[in-house]
């Protein structure tokens, strides 16, 4: 190691981004921004209170991702940390290979592209039931996150794995504090209670198995006999039911109000729907629902971008919204454009935590905009865009409500 990368760990400024406030939480990307013209790596402190090493601009970024000494298991993270693992079980979001692979390759099958597409019919379904309701209030207006992005996602996971009678609004209070919220005991108690919660699920689908999602899982095998095990089971309700929704929430949500702030995008999109699939990946890119994927440990020091970060369980978070929103990777990347080749962005990560629902969510944000959309022809944003309050945390990025009228 050199004494300029020594220097570079030892006596880092940390940028305390908790001191930013609102103001980070509201619009991240110029913070990012500045970090990244003065290189990739960045002390910082979180604004749960946390220091961590974060990650700016693309090449950096998407290295890091697939980088194996990074590692997503919690027995890696440093004591001094002091940070609690929000969630419960083991899922393919807290270990490495190969306990990862086998993971994988155990629920890879039920997440398929192609049996992803058959549920189209029904997500369709869904999405005309809950436009029917929202269409159906007298004075033309709602919070488009009730009426539309939470119900939908959570409604086609819910059917996808077998629990149609889930307590949604006590899900939707424990996911939300779990992944959103700077109040660390908050968070714990969130994860308690639905820890507890889908314990339940999971005993009831074992005494009643369904022809579903969570009873394929309980029952799986491959053909070596290899099945999910209690822990690993916990781990995958978990990783379903709250990845599998608080995603595509807020993927349908920043789509929206990225299309009503760019009014021209989205005459542009009217004017032809078959733009559609390209839109949503632009929507992915320019305001992705995941600012800083779930948390990486050092297994060993690595040299990222000339700075050597430590080794021995330092927290390393990467700026997807920033390597998304990277100049150099994206020409004139702060830019809204629905007709831009955006392939080889980061939004739902890089290397082998490559999101698993990224086909269904791509689906349901495809037919829950377009439909929104040929339904609602005036459709506006009900309230000024300074006035919208966004999920605190640098996990899940979006708007806790989005005011429209029609």
């Amino acid at each position: 190691m050199t004494s300029r990368e020594t220097d570079a760990t030892e006596s880092a400024d940390v940028v305390d981004l908790a001191a930013l406030g609102e103001t980070f939480t509201r619009d991240p990307h110029p913070v990012y921004a500045a970090l990244r013209e003065r290189g990739p790596v960045h002390r910082i402190r979180m604004p749960e209170g946390t220091d961590a090493w974060l990650v700016v601009g693309y090449e950096e970024g998407r290295t890091a991702l697939a980088d194996p000494r990074l590692s997503k298991r919690w027995d890696n993270a440093s004591p001094a940390l002091g940070v609690s693992k929000v969630s419960a079980g083991t899922s393919m979001l807290s270990s490495d290979a190969p306990v990862h692979t086998r993971l994988r390759k155990l629920v890879t099958r039920e997440f398929t592209p192609r049996r992803m597409e058959q549920l189209a019919p029904r997500i369709q379904e869904m999405t005309d039931e809950l436009l029917d309701r929202m269409l159906a209030e007298p004075d033309r207006r709602t919070d488009l996150v009730d009426a539309l992005s939470f119900p939908l996602p959570m409604s086609v996971i819910c059917e996808l794995l077998g629990v149609p009678f889930l307590d949604r609004g006590s899900f939707r209070e424990w996911s939300g504090i779990a992944v959103s919220s700077v109040d660390a005991a908050a968070r714990v108690a969130a994860t308690g209670d639905m820890t507890r919660y889908m314990a339940g699920l999971l005993a009831d689908k074992r005494a009643q198995p369904g022809d579903d999602l969570m009873s394929a899982l309980i029952h799986t095998s491959d053909d070596d006999g290899d099945r999910l095990s209690e822990d690993e089971l916990m781990g995958m309700a978990w990783l379903l039911l709250v990845a599998g929704h608080e995603t595509t929430v807020n993927l349908i949500s920043n789509g929206v109000l990225a299309l009503l702030g760019n009014p021209d995008q989205l005459a542009v999109l009217r004017a032809d729907f078959g733009l559609i699939d390209n839109a949503v990946e632009e929507m992915l890119r320019y305001e992705g629902p995941v600012e800083t994927p779930t948390y990486r440990f050092t297994t060993e020091p690595l040299d990222i971008g000339g700075t050597v970060v430590p080794g021995g369980g330092e927290l390393v978070l990467i700026a997807m919204a920033d390597a998304n929103r990277d100049p150099d990777r994206f020409e004139d990347a702060d830019r809204f454009d629905i007709t831009r080749d955006a392939r080889g962005h980061v939004a739902f990560g890089h290397g082998i935590h490559y999101c698993l629902g990224a086909p269904l969510a791509r689906i349901e944000a495809r037919i829950a905009i377009r439909s929104l959309l040929e339904r609602c022809p005036g459709l506006a944003l009900d309230a000024h865009p300074s006035a919208l309050t966004w999920r605190t945390g640098m996990l899940i990025r979006g708007p806790e409500r989005l005011p429209v009228a029609w």
